[in-house]
């Protein structure tokens, strides 16, 4: 039984184990939507699918319903970041770092050390010599001079696995309905950068779409747009990784996922081309990265981060993560740590807009 916070119905259940992703790229996407939960034994209509998804999202249910953009593959560049904060000068540091721009995510996280974790997303580099990573560490710069504090820049150097499903009971509940075969059929690009038209509609769709019968003739409207051209590129997008997902994203803390532990590891490097594919296959692993370590401060080198509903959940799943990793190397004790989250200091979305403009040609 998966409990859950929120007071769901049936439907709620079924919409929310149905649509994390794979939803159709048509003119009329929720009529096909309900034709899939109907044969799976939720009786739904078209419209009323759509009403039940516009009131999940009003209540907080639903964090937006829409495509989930990869800011990655718009432009620009984006890295996690580690510092010390001292205990009686925390709150002033976090105030000062948040008031950056380009910090979109901090928290307090549990570590000896290194107690605060943001993330830094900048636009691609004004010097067309230097490129986004060069902006990162421009940015670094600054915050260091500004809190009098060393940090570690962490940047993604593989990416294992990024899906984050929460999964609640009911109907639907392995989340096996994918209808992201209903769209046109397209072939991806080759270009790197975006066109004046793709731009507008990056950002016209990057906090979701409308939730109407027609969403994306709604994004046509609104961008002076054909609606045959919005749905061959959202759906070129996903092929071509602009757009990891189309469907409805929960707001995890609503579903009762309020514990998340970030598991570091470090892993062998002749270790990591098996350990990496084998602990994204976990299906309450929800990023997995490798990423740099720093001598003598952060030993660590793989990432993988768990969701629960309680925190003896969240210990029973970091366990079955280390008995993963005992199959492949043998772990020491000194070899792995996991750093809940303890206070959410910042969380606004990665500014997307910013990053498309600078990759616009």
């Amino acid at each position: 039984m998966r409990e859950v916070d929120a007071d769901l119905t049936a439907l709620d259940r079924g919409i929310i184990n149905a649509f994390q992703g794979g939803f159709p790229v048509t003119e009329r996407p929720f009529k096909p939507a309900a034709a899939a939960l109907r044969e799976r034994g939720v009786d739904v209509t078209g419209p009323e699918l759509c009403e039940r998804v516009r009131e999940l999202d009003a209540e907080g249910i639903l964090s937006r319903f829409g495509a989930l953009v990869n800011a990655e593959e718009i432009g620009g560049a984006a890295s996690l970041v580690a510092m010390h904060a001292p205990g009686d000068r925390y709150d002033e540091i976090a105030e000062t770092v948040n008031e950056f721009t380009a910090v979109a995510h901090n928290y307090e996280r549990e570590h000896p050390h290194l107690n605060m974790w943001f993330v830094v997303s900048v636009a691609d580099h004004p010097d067309p010599d230097k490129d986004g990573s060069d902006r990162v560490e421009e940015v670094l710069a600054d915050i260091e001079a500004a809190t009098g504090q060393e940090t570690y820049n962490l940047p993604k150097l593989r990416e294992f696995h990024v899906g984050a499903t929460f999964l609640v009971d009911g109907p639907v509940s392995d989340g096996d309905v994918d209808l992201s075969d209903l769209g046109p059929a397209v072939e991806p690009s080759d270009r790197g950068t975006l066109t004046p038209d793709e731009r507008d509609l990056v950002v016209e769709i990057q906090g979701g779409l409308p939730i109407t019968e027609t969403p994306y003739a709604d994004v046509a409207a609104a961008i002076d747009a054909d609606v045959d051209w919005v749905l061959e590129t959202v759906k070129r997008f996903e092929r071509e990784g602009k757009v990891r997902r189309v469907g409805v994203i929960p707001n995890h803390y609503a579903l009762g996922y309020t514990e998340n532990g970030m598991t570091v590891w470090d892993v062998p490097e002749d270790a990591l081309d098996e350990v990496g594919p084998a602990v994204a296959a976990l299906d309450f692993v929800t990023h997995c990265y490798e990423r740099p370590r720093h001598a003598g401060v952060w030993e660590y080198n793989f990432f993988a981060m768990t969701h629960g509903r309680t925190e003896a959940e969240s210990e029973r799943r970091i366990a079955e993560v280390k008995e993963l990793m005992d199959e492949h190397w043998d772990v020491g004790a000194d070899d792995w740590d996991t750093l809940f989250s303890t206070r959410i200091l910042k969380k606004t979305g990665i500014r997307i807009a910013d990053r498309a403009d600078s990759n616009t040609a």
